[in-house]
């Protein structure tokens, strides 16, 4: 399902920041029945607010249109995000690598930010940058987290001492005084989620529901939909590779290249690479994709041992990718295939957002981080609650392409 013009929301015809106290009310919900957990007033006199969140580029997909729905329905509000690397180390052979977290180039194009703390994976630079943070006297700042909110509550108000400060909460066994001294802290808080809890619910509802919660804000189901905008030079990159790689389409048409992807940040949802050589291998014995190039997505940390792998293989019109070197390498790419297939990560979410039909493997556990455009999306589970993502076979998702295919 494309959004059309009407449901995409279009930040760069916004013009000027209004005046303080100006809110754009088609935003606004009706909270007669509901008072927000922040005080209008506040929000009417606050000129910066800080979002703490502990991004994956997942989560990112469908928080976007939030921070968008907020910069729309108060616009005289300048909007600060930290984004807190949880992967934090004092070994600096690691640096580079979580410097470069794709995620950072993406948030740098969003014109929703004013300023985006991106240097917390280090210890001396998580230091500098709560110091610079704690400079701007932020009046408002809203923890997202939903991993240890209780440690994030505390960052919260280590940050903004004298402002309001709202966070996740989840129930707390009457003996662990830590955890309750900490969301003390909070003036206001969320009661945490689970997939029990929010039945039947996509994580996009989950999320705009926070922000209804927190400031009353109504983001109805079409502007739910992830959007995404690569600047040019990224696809110009992305046609020039395919045409490389000798997958040039005719002019008008999409050429037939299926993109896959079988890593995710957890073993539990990764794919073996050698069940993506059987996919392909399978592939190309069926008429219908006997012709299609291959778009093998690698992680650039394991580049090194899949070129090793599929070197002595001599797979046909099969090549390795990985975005090295800026994010929107990959959603530009993504965006010029026939089909995706991907594990339970970003990439079958990007696969929404740059609307290219997608097979997603996922497991049992988390149903409401199925992709959300559900007419170009066919979803594979695992036959029981317990099992990895890499218990589905390669008969499976051939299944599943049969199955699209009618």
């Amino acid at each position: 399902m494309k959004i059309s013009s009407e449901q995409t929301l279009k930040l760069d015809s916004w013009g000027g920041r209004a005046q303080p106290g100006a809110f754009d009310t088609d935003w606004l919900a009706d909270t007669t029945s509901r008072t927000a957990l922040v005080d209008r007033a506040l929000l009417a006199r606050a000129d910066r607010i800080l979002f703490i969140a502990h991004l994956a580029l997942g989560d990112f997909t469908y928080l976007q249109s939030c921070f968008t729905a907020f910069a729309r329905a108060f616009p005289h509000i300048k909007i600060d995000l930290w984004v807190d690397e949880r992967r934090r180390t004092r070994r600096a052979a690691d640096w580079p690598h979580l410097k470069k977290y794709a995620l950072y180039d993406w948030l740098a194009e969003c014109p929703c930010f004013d300023k985006v703390y991106d240097e917390t994976y280090s210890p001396a630079l998580y230091k500098a940058s709560l110091e610079e943070a704690q400079r701007q006297d932020y009046p408002i700042v809203v923890s997202l987290a939903v991993l240890d909110r209780h440690k994030y509550a505390g960052l919260a108000r280590k940050i903004s001492p004298h402002g309001f400060v709202v966070g996740q909460k989840k129930r707390v066994r009457p003996y662990d005084l830590p955890k309750h001294l900490a969301y003390r802290k909070l003036d206001a808080f969320i009661p945490a989620y689970s997939a029990a809890s929010h039945p039947d619910q996509h994580i996009s509802d989950i999320y705009a529901d926070w922000f209804t919660q927190l400031f009353g804000i109504a983001i109805p189901p079409s502007a739910r939909y992830p959007v995404l905008s690569i600047p040019d030079r990224w696809m110009d990159y992305a046609r020039g590779q395919l045409a490389a790689w000798g997958f040039g389409g005719t002019a008008g048409t999409t050429p037939k290249v299926v993109f896959v992807n079988a890593y995710s940040k957890s073993v539990e949802r990764s794919w073996p690479l050698e069940r993506v050589i059987e996919l392909i291998r399978t592939m190309q014995q069926d008429a219908a994709w006997r012709d299609a190039g291959f778009i093998v997505n690698v992680v650039p940390e394991d580049l090194a041992r899949a070129r090793a792998l599929f070197a002595g293989l001599a797979l046909p019109r099969t090549h390795l990718f990985s975005a090295e070197d800026n994010f929107f390498q990959l959603p530009a790419i993504l965006s010029l295939c026939k089909l995706i297939v991907s594990v339970e990560t970003a990439v079958m979410h990007l696969a929404n957002a740059v609307h290219v039909p997608v097979i997603a493997l996922m497991r049992q556990k988390n149903p409401e981080w199925a992709p959300i455009d559900k007419r170009n999306s066919t979803v594979v589970t695992v036959a029981r609650r317990d099992d990895w993502v890499d218990k589905i076979g390669v008969a499976d998702v051939m299944a599943a392409l049969a199955w699209q295919a009618l």
